[in-house]
């Protein structure tokens, strides 16, 4: 009979899939902004070292290829690793379905926009419009969001439709704009017009919650475990009270191994109705 625990076989499990994984190490640090969208497992899983790099990106104006870029080591794989500077990278993990795309610092826009299944870890922060329109998988940010996190592009009437985007620092304005369904959590606090225009779907924010939030929220729920901005006219008092399914959402939360005290999940809330202004089916739940 074995001795080997279930700790030690999931740390061997892993290990065994880090080891067949794409790593992408940056060459060199570019101002220019890349169009990056030819990184994706979707892409690289079918793919020889050699083809990898010879996907084509785009850095400002002139087309390129991933190995003018990084230097690549692995192949058919859709683990993928981004070592160096990628701040100014766009559209990685743009319509992904599956596999594993971790980033050891900061990352560009549109991350993982459109993105249908699989995850994004990024060891950093990431720039505007992360996780716009994504349709499935999760996004783990360890820094801060940028501003439109899993928003929807101007004149689309919907946003994220699935899915979950964690945020372990802070977000900017309109998080969750338009949201359709799907969960967006943030540790930190976030700018002005969280879940504007909200159609449904959860937004959790344990720092503060900016001002304007829900304007327009039809069926959406914004859940504010901390401080808050004074909420809009349109949103009326409704009681106070302990939401049993909040529960469940909190424990879930704890699970991916962000901080949720016992308290926190079997504390009480002020439940606000609204916005009147739309359907006024949506709420904010502020955490008593």
């Amino acid at each position: 009979m074995s001795g080997e625990s279930n700790t030690e076989k999931a740390e061997a499990f892993a290990c065994a899939n880090d080891a067949n994984e794409v790593t992408l190490s940056v060459k060199e640090a570019t101002s220019l902004p890349v169009e990056a969208d030819s990184i994706s497992p979707d892409l690289f899983v079918d793919r020889t070292n050699s083809e990898i790099k010879n996907l084509p990106l785009f850095c400002g104006r002139r087309e390129v290829n991933v190995g003018d870029m990084f230097t690549v080591e692995g192949q058919t794989s859709d683990m993928i690793t981004i070592k160096g500077d990628v701040k100014n990278y766009k559209k990685i993990g743009r319509n992904m379905t599956r596999g594993r795309i971790r980033v050891t610092g900061d990352v560009g826009m549109h991350l993982g926009a459109y993105m249908q299944g699989g995850e994004i870890i990024v060891h950093g922060s990431a720039h505007d419009w992360a996780g716009a329109h994504m349709q499935g998988g999760i996004i783990r940010i360890k820094g801060n969001g940028g501003h439109f996190v899993g928003a929807g592009y101007p004149g689309e009437k919907r946003g994220v439709n699935r899915g979950a985007i964690l945020i372990e620092g802070n977000a900017g304005n309109e998080t969750g704009a338009r949201m359709r369904r799907g969960l967006i959590v943030v540790m930190g606090d976030t700018g002005e017009f969280t879940g504007a225009n909200l159609i449904a779907g959860s937004i959790f924010v344990f720092g503060r919650l900016g001002e304007r939030a829900g304007a327009g929220n039809k069926r959406g729920s914004i859940v504010a475990m901390g401080d808050t901005a004074p909420l809009l006219p349109t949103y009326h008092y409704q009681c106070r009270f302990q939401p049993v399914y909040l529960r469940v959402y909190l424990r879930r939360i704890r699970s991916w191994g962000l901080p949720v005290s016992d308290d926190q999940i079997d504390g009480c809330f002020r439940r606000f109705s609204g916005d009147i202004t739309t359907l006024g089916k949506g709420e904010i739940l502020i955490h008593d």
